[in-house]
Order: C-alpha cells, then sequence, then structure tokens
C-alpha cells in the first residue's frame, strides 16, 4: 500500500512540475538549443517539404525549431508579418497546410518541437482598411471588426478614411507599455489591434488554441512586436492556451527594459513568457566589432540568475542580419566565435539558420558539447579571465559536469589547469570539458561530408592512463579492439558510411561508448535519375523542379536566328508546353521531361531549340538557359545530359558554366565511383559501356 501511495504521489508531483513549468513561460532546467529555421526571403531553403526531408538531422541537434507565420498573407510572397489569415487559409509561400501539418508531426516524431511565429499585434485587410476575413472554425465564425482597430492607428490615417467612410474605430489607442509607462510602438501600414478588446481576444485565444491542438501540433509560440501592445495581454492569451514554450520579440537592447517586460507577462502572480535576449545579441556583437572581448561580460537577461530561465539568448536572426535598411548590423565576422560563446552559456539558445548551414560540423560538436556537460537555462557561471583579446567563462550544471569557453584573437592566452581537457577548438574559440565528465569524444559529430576529413579521439578522464578502444563496422567496442591514446587521429577520405563507435578504456573496462555516423560524398559526385530516358533522334529536356514548383512545370523553347518557337502547340505563348513529371531525383524533388512534338511555329529550317526556360506554370522561372538535348536542369542551370543510348554524361557546374568531365569511372545510372569497381557489371568509362567480369 506505501508503494502504490509513494507511486501515486510521484506520478502527482511529475504532473504538477510539468503543468507548472508549463504556466511559467519556459521550462526550467531546459537544456535545448533552438533553431530559427528561415531567413528573410528564404522562401527555397525553408519550404515545409524541403525543411521535413532534413528532420533527422535537425532533430539530431535541435529541441524546438522556429519556423514563419505559416498562414496565408496579404502579399503573393511573404515571410508572413503582413498576415491575412488566422483559422481558413494555410497554403502560404512555404507550401500547402497539408505540408506543414505533416512537416510538424514528423518533427514532433523524432523529439523536435516546432515554434509557431505569432503575428496579432497587427494584420491585413481584405479589400479596405477595415475589413478582416470571416472565417469559421470547429463551427465557430470568428470575425474581427473595425471596431478593433486602435483609435491612433497609422498615426490617425485610418480614423481618417473611417470617419469619410461611415466606419467606427476602437476608443482605445495603441495602450500604455508596462515598461516605459509610455504608448506602445505602432506598425505602419497595417491595422493595429486593440487588445483591451474583447473580440480581439476571443479572435486570438482560439486562434492560438487551434495552432496548439491536435489539428496542427505546434509546441509553443514566437510572439512578433512585442512592444506593440501591453505585456499583460501575452500573458492572458498565453494563460489560456498554456503553450509550453513562449518567447517574446521585446527588441530592446536594456537588459532591465527586457526583465521587466518578463514581469510584465505575469498572470496570477506567474510569469507566463521568456524573451529574446537582444542584450546578450548586442554584447556579442560589441565584442567581435570592437575586437575587445571584455564586453561579453557587459549585461543581459542571461547574466541575471533570476530572470536566465526566461533568456532566449542569439547572435543573429532575419532582422540583424540583413534588412533594406542601415539600421540593421549584422556579425561579418568570428561568427563561429560568437556561437561558440551562445552555445556554452545558460539560456536556451537560438540558432540562426544561415549559421547553421554555414558551419553544421562545427555546431553540431557546440551542441553535443553543451549537453555532455549538462549546460541548462538555468546553469550558473563564473568569468576565469577577462582580457581584450580573449574572454574565458567556467559554466557549472546541477551534476557538475562542467565546461570553460574560450572566445578571442588570443585562446591560448588562457590556460586551465591539468583537471581540464580540451575537446573543441577552431577560429578564435576553444572549449574544456572537465575531467571529472568520464567519457570518450570525438571532435567531428555524425553527418555527411564532401571532403576527406579527420577525427580526433579524445579521452575525458581523470585516470592519466586511460586509452580508448574503437571500431569501424558497427560494432561494440571491448577491451580487445583497436587501441588508441588520447589524440590520436583517424583520417576517413574514400566514399562510403562509416560507423565509428569509440569507448573509453580505464583499467580494462569499457564504458561511455559513443557512435558516430559519417558518410563521404565527393563534390563531383552526381547522378541523374533513372527515370529520364530518351529515344533515338529524341529532342528534349529534363527539369528538377524546387520543392516550392507545386504546379505543372511548363517549358518555352526556341531560337532567335532563325526566328523559332518549339512550344507553340498548347498555347499562342508563354508559358508554352506543359512537362509531362516522371520521377523523382534522389532528393526527392519531382521530374519533369519536355519532348518536342515535332511542329514548329515558322517551320523554319531550324531542327531543335537554342534557348530554354522553364516555369511554374508561368511564374517563377528559370533564367533563359543554353539548350542541350537530352539536358537534365535544375533552376540554376544544366546539371547534366542523358543519351539516347542509356549512358548519362556527367557534368560539373561552376559560375554558371559547365566543364564536361568523363574521367573516372560510373555505374551505368550515372553514379560516379571513388576509383576502379572492384565488383561485376556494366560500367561506363569516357562514355562507352565496359564490362567487368
Amino acid at each position: 500500500m506505501k508503494t502504490k501511495i509513494r507511486y501515486t504521489l510521484a506520478l502527482l508531483a511529475i504532473w504538477l512540475g510539468t503543468n507548472c513549468a508549463m504556466a511559467q513561460g519556459w521550462p526550467q532546467n531546459y537544456g535545448g538549443v533552438m533553431l530559427q529555421g528561415f531567413y528573410w526571403d528564404s522562401f527555397d531553403d525553408t519550404q515545409w517539404a524541403l525543411l521535413e526531408r532534413q528532420a533527422d538531422e535537425l532533430a539530431g541537434t535541435f529541441s524546438l525549431i522556429w519556423i514563419p507565420q505559416s498562414a496565408k498573407a496579404a502579399n503573393s510572397m511573404s515571410m508572413g508579418y503582413d498576415p491575412l489569415y488566422w483559422f481558413s487559409n494555410y497554403n502560404s509561400s512555404f507550401g500547402t497546410k497539408e505540408q506543414l501539418v505533416s512537416m510538424i508531426k514528423t518533427f514532433k516524431g523524432k523529439g523536435l518541437g516546432t515554434i509557431a511565429d505569432i503575428v496579432i499585434n497587427h494584420r491585413s485587410n481584405v479589400s479596405s482598411w477595415v475589413d478582416f476575413p470571416k472565417e469559421t472554425y470547429n463551427g465557430v465564425t470568428y470575425e474581427l471588426k473595425s471596431t478593433d482597430i486602435v483609435a491612433d492607428d497609422d498615426e490617425g490615417a485610418t480614423k481618417e478614411w473611417a470617419d469619410k467612410n461611415g466606419y467606427s474605430l476602437s476608443s482605445n489607442t495603441e495602450g500604455i507599455s508596462e515598461v516605459y509607462g509610455g504608448k506602445c510602438e505602432g506598425w505602419g501600414g497595417m491595422r493595429d489591434l486593440d487588445h483591451a478588446s474583447e473580440n480581439v481576444q476571443t479572435n486570438v485565444k482560439a486562434y492560438l488554441g487551434m495552432l496548439l491542438s491536435d489539428e496542427f501540433g505546434y509546441a509553443g509560440f514566437r510572439y512578433d512586436v512585442a512592444k506593440g501592445f501591453p505585456a499583460k495581454y501575452f500573458g492572458i492569451y498565453n494563460n489560456a492556451s498554456n503553450p509550453t514554450y513562449s518567447v517574446g520579440e521585446f527588441w530592446d537592447g536594456n537588459a532591465t527594459n527586457c526583465k521587466k517586460w518578463v514581469d510584465a507577462t505575469k498572470y496570477d502572480g506567474k510569469i507566463q513568457s521568456a524573451v529574446f535576449d537582444f542584450p546578450f545579441r548586442y554584447t556579442v556583437r560589441d565584442a567581435i566589432n570592437n575586437n575587445d572581448w571584455r564586453k561579453l561580460g557587459n549585461t543581459s537577461v542571461m547574466a541575471d540568475a533570476s530572470y536566465r530561465q526566461y533568456a532566449v539568448t542569439f547572435v543573429e536572426n532575419h532582422d540583424t542580419e540583413k534588412r533594406s535598411n542601415a539600421e540593421q548590423d549584422p556579425i561579418r565576422r568570428d561568427t563561429l566565435a560568437g556561437n561558440a560563446f551562445l552555445l556554452a552559456m545558460p539560456g536556451t539558445p537560438c540558432v540562426f539558420l544561415k549559421h547553421w548551414q554555414a558551419y553544421k560540423s562545427e555546431i553540431k560538436a557546440m551542441v553535443e558539447a553543451r549537453k555532455v556537460a549538462g549546460i541548462t537555462n538555468t546553469s550558473t557561471y563564473t568569468n576565469m579571465r577577462s582580457a581584450n583579446d580573449y574572454y574565458a567563462n567556467l559554466i557549472k550544471t546541477n551534476d557538475d559536469n562542467r565546461l570553460i569557453v574560450v572566445v578571442g584573437s588570443n585562446t591560448d592566452g588562457y590556460q586551465p589547469n591539468s583537471q581540464w581537457q580540451e575537446i573543441l577548438s577552431g577560429h578564435h574559440y576553444k572549449y574544456y570539458l572537465t575531467k571529472k565528465a568520464e567519457v570518450a569524444w570525438t571532435d567531428k559529430m555524425s553527418g555527411t561530408y564532401k571532403e576527406a576529413f579527420n577525427v580526433r579521439l579524445i579521452a575525458v578522464s581523470e585516470n592519466n592512463n586511460a586509452q580508448l578502444v574503437y571500431t569501424l563496422d558497427g560494432s561494440e567496442p571491448t577491451a580487445s579492439s583497436t587501441k588508441a591514446d588520447n589524440g590520436t587521429t583517424l583520417l576517413f577520405s574514400e566514399e562510403g558510411t562509416y560507423t565509428l563507435k569509440v569507448g573509453l578504456l580505464v583499467d580494462g573496462n569499457v564504458k561511455s561508448v559513443i557512435t558516430r555516423s559519417y558518410t563521404i560524398n565527393h563534390p563531383e559526385q552526381f547522378a541523374i535519375p533513372a527515370c529520364c530516358t530518351m529515344d533515338e533522334n529524341e529532342v528534349c529536356a529534363f527539369f528538377e523542379a524546387p520543392v516550392n514548383w507545386t504546379s505543372t512545370v511548363a517549358c518555352w523553347a526556341w531560337c532567335d536566328t532563325p526566328s523559332e518557337n518549339f512550344t507553340f502547340s498548347q498555347r499562342s505563348g508563354w508559358p508554352g508546353v506543359d512537362c509531362v513529371k516522371i520521377g523523382k531525383a534522389d532528393n526527392g524533388n519531382d521530374v519533369w521531361k519536355w519532348s518536342w512534338d515535332g511542329k514548329k511555329e515558322k517551320n523554319s529550317s531550324a531542327t531543335q531549340p537554342a534557348k530554354i526556360i522553364f516555369s511554374n506554370a508561368g511564374s517563377p522561372q528559370t533564367a533563359d538557359l543554353p539548350f542541350q538535348n537530352g539536358g537534365y536542369y535544375d533552376k540554376d542551370g544544366l546539371k547534366g545530359v542523358v543519351t539516347s543510348t542509356g549512358i548519362n554524361e556527367t557534368y560539373q557546374v561552376s559560375n554558371s558554366k559547365f566543364q564536361v568531365s568523363r574521367a573516372g569511372w560510373y555505374t551505368i545510372d550515372g553514379r560516379r565511383l571513388s576509383g576502379k569497381p572492384t565488383k561485376k557489371g556494366v560500367y561506363v568509362v569516357n562514355g562507352k559501356k565496359v564490362v567487368m567480369k
């Protein structure tokens, strides 16, 4: 009976802890790292279907991914900050609703939570200044009215229009900020909403509840323009919807103001949202831009132990990285050092997509080191040394595993004592892990690499005689496996997939076995899909459509001299003839084929086109591309050629030009081998079939 009571109490404690964490704006002792999964105009890179294909890799490093506002916006191509629909239309510039829901579900199944971008400060209109969509969700109709618009919207321009056209606005203005004691900030060009309105609150609560429901499955919210209306409403909305994660874009470099905003989100005395730590970002920027690493000690939300749980730290985002005005200030150098500092420190780090794309291997290793050290958003730290040319912090975690991060132009300026083991180093950064951790370590994480690379095997142990044992075939290492001293380097150069397992060998016992999976694909490797075939004397071309080209691909092919059109038979003009979908490329993109039907508009002497364009039913489209019969194209140009013999000639494309490369051995479907084949079969060498017996 006592056991049952203890079990029940334990379950109750877990339930209370979970719900308290959810009610506190951001979980306490949270060890995850977030990825900002987009940048400005990232329409090609961040299509829902494309992001979903990266789920395994993303979930291996990140716990959360923040994606753009996902409903249809007012503009045809939009990042979502001109929101139009909330409930009824989720066919956005990033894909369809079905693709969105599929992506979120796939992410969730792999332990990766999706953060919705919530834009409720302002909203676009349907046709006039004051009309909003009428939408039905779960049998209830939701619609904002003209009286839900603040009286001073667009500095009075909206009221002037409304008065002339017989509409009434709210009698309330933008509202008073609990932080400044003055008027909240407006947003020009779209209608700023009056969050004191009961109708606005009803609409917003239903909207947020829908995003968290099983229909979508979002894990939490990132609130846009948190200075746009009083912070208490964020508390009201989160208390009603109960997200696990909430973070506000309170864009302010003053840490005191940011902390005041966090406090102002309280509902029934409980903080309801974290905040993006802009002060942290500015300390990193100032240290790098001024080449004065002492500035990393400047104040931030993360620096205050009382608010550290609510600090979502970052070094770059879509706004600071690139905009059309001169106010933005991207960090143009020491990006890795900035991320190294970010990922070692408490708070919840948010990595910028462009940084992830450029430095996957390094960022993977930094995040893994953070996990091994057990760093969370509430860990503590001590500054070990602050100098103009370097800065060193020691981070202490709850289970006493600790990490030292050193950044700056002189990382060798700080040398910890013998109780620390260096595990990572790069341009202007180093990580040291306490030897108490007792783990095996490699400085290269799992992934796909295009070039040969070295992997350093590291024994993190207080036993000075500790060795490492490893295998390369995926088998579990034992005391009799291949041994390696601390710091041994392994070279991986040949194409293929390797499963490296490394264990710490102490006093004849193997422990702390880690697994790394490496795949090497040399950059010249390119395989034309097997679905691409052509008949003898056929005039045709193949096109690999970007993931966001969801309409039928059309082809426009012509000559200037003599003037001729080869794609006029379906339509008299643009976009020409519809292509036929024939299969998929290895990356999952659809492959289309255009085959000339033998008809020419002017019946000139031309026997094939000189130029070709592919389009997504007219828009978007490729540039004018040189026509190559049997050519295999993507949006950037010619990638290879299919011949009527079925042998694919592989090209290397560089700077919009291509060079033929027939040296080497290829499989019959066009895959280049790293050397001479060792198995029997039919291969292609210098454009000719070779049978290996």
